[in-house]
């Protein structure tokens, strides 16, 4: 199959063109999610960028952006859409499916996974994506004091962390975990039981408030332990955690701290879901990039 790239910067009729970014043109296409009223993370982008340079496409208008999307490959047989966006005043005319094509052909024949927002998830399952659970977001107010069973993560050797990263995600992804876990405005913590690594956790600045994620524990008591040291990071702030719904511990948790439900999405497939540990998975990453 020839890659993508082979019919990306052809312009229509109308002077319409996609084309692969740029890191500069990833922070133009976080303005779109800006405009959108999605909160993304402040310093998110360089995290995105360094999984995959070739997998964000802008789609541009006689030289204006108008839309953009990420189709990032994890490895050979996962990737994930996200950042779909056709600005307002363009929408309707097309300028979206070059975009959505350009993003699935480049992920080829890889499971797909999405977190659809409400509004699309039908438009998702015509293009062949297959509903798996919710993810709620929840928001509430930080505080408290950190338990002392959480360390700095930095203290864990970062092969230790990517294989148990690994563990709670469809593919390694080591070029996204180095930037995430260090990135401006964020502290990632840590719990070791007998030298292993049992869960872990990040928190980071978005525009408006901090959001944790992602929150992996191997017992409901390690990511109680977590979620209040990554909460009392920001005394006072709002904070925000992406919980799925697979794994009902996690609902308990974020009710026992009085966190209230303010946005959904749907996980999305093109395959089967991933056989993953979902009980030990109390916050998604990313809505963006899984």
């Amino acid at each position: 199959m020839p890659d993508a790239a082979d019919s990306l910067g052809v312009p229509d009729a109308n002077g319409y063109i996609v084309r692969r970014m740029t890191r500069a043109d990833l922070d133009t296409a976080f303005g779109f999610c800006i405009e959108e009223d999605w909160n993304p993370g402040r310093h998110d982008m360089d995290s995105f960028f360094a999984t995959d340079p070739n997998g964000f496409f802008l789609g541009e208008l006689n030289g204006e952006p108008v839309g953009s999307i990420s189709g990032v490959r994890y490895d050979e047989t996962f990737g994930f859409i996200g950042i779909y966006i056709v600005r307002p005043l363009f929408r309707g005319q097309g300028y979206g499916l070059r975009l959505w094509n350009a993003a699935i052909d480049y992920l080829s024949a890889r499971n797909i996974g999405l977190d659809g927002v409400i509004a699309q998830q039908e438009n998702y399952r015509r293009a062949g994506f297959h509903f798996a659970y919710r993810n709620v977001r929840y928001a509430g107010v930080g505080g408290g004091a950190v338990p002392k069973e959480c360390a700095l993560l930095a203290s864990v050797p970062f092969e230790t962390l990517a294989a148990y990263d690994a563990l709670h995600f469809p593919a390694a992804r080591p070029q996204f975990l180095r930037e995430w876990i260090r990135q401006p405005e964020a502290t990632a913590l840590g719990v070791v039981e007998a030298g292993a690594l049992v869960g872990y956790g990040v928190i980071r600045a978005r525009q408006e408030g901090f959001h944790i994620g992602p929150l992996f524990a191997d017992t409901p008591e390690v990511a109680d332990a977590l979620f209040r040291g990554l909460g009392a990071q920001r005394p006072g702030a709002t904070i925000f955690i992406d919980v799925p719904e697979i794994n009902p511990t996690s609902l308990r948790l974020v009710a026992r701290y009085g966190l209230k439900p303010v946005f959904e999405t749907a996980r999305m497939y093109t395959g089967a879901p991933p056989p993953l540990p979902y009980a030990q998975i109390y916050g998604v990453t990313t809505f963006e990039l899984g």
